[in-house]
């Protein structure tokens, strides 16, 4: 058994090494598009280091730092083909294709961690810094396509199932981001001298990221709702589905509370949050 456990470590590894490789000769094919992108650069310095690891007989106590260096090379990379999708505003043919392979590179990591440390969780091998930049970018990125897709009347008309898909995926995304780091709990004898400090941090919120994913959640509910009673699902389909009225309307109540109290005056609007609100309420 330990044998097996021993050469299942051993394929993951090269697996791992193999990936590294392939992203060093993407990273460069990429860099003759745009040579001075500096998420391109950065990936490129990263890929370097981990070469060089790699040609030196790579020690497995070093695994956390390779899998953090190769997950920043993956969000690097990865971003710098979101923002031609944007650019291009997501072409039709293409978009839908290249979408899941960037989703799929951004959930290598997580997989790739969960099985080459399994002894431990994988937030703290990648650290929750890097883990919840992975679901907000896979999540933000729909929510990017979504946006555009919601203003495609006709493509709507034709492929509503299809949207629905791609807000429910994001809405988990965004949702998993909010989770990874449990929210603080003021009765566990954590002492917060800030009020307002204290506030958020008991409702999760941890940053001006955690904020603007609430509006995103909010923003693709409103859109499920909006178009989810049209589709032609069946009702076994509709009850795997997400429960958008309720989700929405929860996280857009505590996005509203967060700018209006402590955040007053911070440059945080909530006119849009009201107004879909007052529909899904």
């Amino acid at each position: 058994m330990l044998l097996v456990m021993a050469d299942e470590y051993r394929r993951q590894g090269l697996e791992l090494e193999r990936r590294i490789f392939e992203l060093d000769i993407k990273c460069s094919s990429l860099r003759s598009e745009k040579q001075d992108d500096d998420y391109l650069q950065n990936a490129s310095a990263i890929l370097e280091k981990l070469k060089s690891y790699y040609r030196q007989g790579g020690e497995s106590t070093n695994l956390s730092k390779v899998l953090q260096d190769y997950t920043q090379v993956i969000l690097d990379i990865t971003f710098y083909e979101e923002n031609k999708l944007v650019d291009q505003e997501f072409p039709e043919d293409c978009s839908p294709f290249k979408i899941q392979q960037l989703l799929q590179d951004l959930t290598e990591p997580e997989v790739l961690a969960g099985r080459l440390a399994s002894a431990q969780e994988v937030q703290s091998v990648l650290g929750l810094e890097l883990l919840e930049c992975l679901y907000w970018r896979r999540g933000a990125l729909l929510y990017m396509y979504c946006h555009t897709l919601h203003q495609r009347k006709q493509w709507i008309k034709k492929n509503k199932d299809t949207f629905l898909k791609c807000i429910q995926e994001g809405v988990r995304y965004l949702m998993r981001m909010l989770q990874v780091r449990n929210s603080v709990k003021l009765n566990d004898g954590v002492v917060l001298h800030d009020t307002a400090t204290a506030n958020f941090l008991s409702e999760g919120i941890f940053s001006d990221t955690h904020l603007l994913t609430m509006m995103y959640i909010g923003e693709m509910c409103f859109w499920a709702v909006k178009y989810e009673d049209c589709s032609a699902d069946t009702a076994d389909r509709k009850g795997d589905r997400l429960q958008f009225r309720d989700i929405g309307t929860q996280i857009l109540n505590k996005y509203v509370l967060a700018c209006e109290g402590p955040l007053q005056g911070q440059g945080w609007n909530t006119e849009n949050a009201k107004e879909i609100l007052s529909i899904l309420q």
